[in-house]
């Protein structure tokens, strides 16, 4: 049976333009949001790049 793999969360602000991956401090960050257990710059530009792929979609020609 495989074992499922925890994932260190890593922060996309602060490792941004940095050789080394900072942890995320996950509750004790501001941007991070609990319910969900996601950071909120994850999920504007996850939410950014479903909104492009839409807009990309070809129209119906008539």
């Amino acid at each position: 049976m495989a074992e499922k793999k925890e994932t260190i969360p890593f922060c996309p602000l602060m490792s941004a333009g940095c050789d080394i991956d900072k942890v995320c401090a996950e509750a004790r960050c501001a941007w991070y949001i609990p319910n969900i257990k996601k950071c909120a710059a994850y999920i504007i530009a996850y939410d950014a790049l479903l909104d492009a792929n839409t807009r990309q979609v070809p129209k119906k020609r008539l």
